[in-house]
């Protein structure tokens, strides 16, 4: 499932005010922080990650094997801090309001 650039677009808005409910380690990808990712995936749809200062590799790479790893679409990287999204529609509510507003 791809992203449209308008869904990117509506998805940055709505990370803008999300703090990083994931955080990467010097250990980088590991079982755990997979596990933990796929966690908070499920119960919020998107969430931000924030990138240690340590991790060795580059932000936009590091991002992209996490969405890999747990299913999920890169919304946006900048600077240690990445946007992952991944659709779920058991939280999908009558009224229209996101999981993350909740």
């Amino acid at each position: 499932m791809a992203l449209s650039s308008k869904e990117r677009a509506e998805l940055r808005a709505e990370a803008h005010q999300l703090a990083a409910s994931v955080h990467v380690g010097h250990q980088g990808v590991t079982d755990a922080l997979a596990r933990s990712l796929d966690d908070a995936l499920r119960t919020h749809v998107l969430v931000k990650v924030a990138l240690n200062r340590t991790v060795e590799s580059k932000p936009k790479e590091l991002a992209g094997e996490l969405a890999d790893r747990v299913g999920a679409e890169v919304v946006q990287v900048i600077g240690k801090t990445a946007t992952l999204f991944r659709d779920n529609p058991e939280l999908r509510r009558k009224d229209g309001l996101p999981p993350w507003r909740r």
